[in-house]
């Protein structure tokens, strides 16, 4: 294992004391991800990978699954199972988990941007699969019309450069579309199914100040009609 596991441990404690992930178009972000990746979720058992606040938990724990979180933070565990006390909560990276059992789904809702190895730790999730299971994982998208306009705006020097939003999320890199699908299939999975949502303008900050819940709402499906300038994209994978 490449990582530092007590520097990459501080890492993730530093990130959940100063988490902003269930905070305003952020929270609607997530829980918009969750009704695309629901869709495709089958079977009995789900693995969350980051849960992080668990504002993806609250939803999964309500399709009659035998969910699992896997967390990295103590501090975001620490919450999760005060919340959601009939679900197993495991504190552990990534890297050194070794479940005793295989899932039906697993979930990866904005982890692959954190990552040391993307790639790495797809091959990781692959082993932990059922014969017949699912990956489901959703990134921010480079080419979002928001970063592409920052671009232009001399705010970003190029589309996966990281904004400040990003280093405070402990973000280390910004897929876009044919990064992210090379991803998984360097990993040796096949995509199923590539989309996106959330079609997004300007800034998070922006919209919080200016626009409706029905605004909001009616962008993030846009997003599932332009995938490839979307705010977000996700994969649906298979081994």
């Amino acid at each position: 294992m490449s990582l530092n596991v007590i520097d990459e441990k501080n890492a993730l404690e530093n990130i959940a004391r100063n988490s902003l992930y269930a905070v305003g178009a952020n929270e609607v972000t997530i829980q918009y991800s969750f009704e695309i990746l629901s869709r495709y979720i089958k079977g009995d058992s789900t693995l969350e990978m980051g849960p992080a606040e668990g504002v993806m938990t609250k939803l999964l724990a309500t399709l009659n699954q035998e969910l699992t979180l896997l967390e990295g933070a103590e501090t975001f565990c620490e919450d999760l199972r005060q919340n959601f006390p009939g679900v197993a909560v495991i504190n552990s990276l990534f890297e050194e988990y070794r479940p005793d059992r295989l899932y039906d789904n697993i979930v990866l809702g904005h982890v692959l941007e954190h990552v040391d190895d993307p790639v790495d730790i797809l091959k990781c999730a692959a082993r932990w699969l059922t014969p017949h299971g699912r990956i489901l994982a959703a990134v921010p998208n480079s080419r979002s019309l928001h970063r592409q306009a920052a671009v232009i705006m001399g705010l970003l020097p190029f589309e996966e450069a990281l904004n400040d939003m990003d280093r405070h999320h402990g973000h280390r890199r910004v897929f876009n579309p044919e990064t992210y699908r090379q991803a998984f299939l360097q990993a040796g999975l096949k995509i199923e199914i590539f989309g996106g949502y959330w079609l997004k303008p300007i800034s998070s900050g922006q919209i919080e100040a200016h626009w409706s819940d029905e605004m909001l709402q009616a962008f993030m499906k846009l997003g599932e009609r332009y995938p490839d300038i979307a705010g977000e994209i996700y994969v649906v994978a298979t081994l």
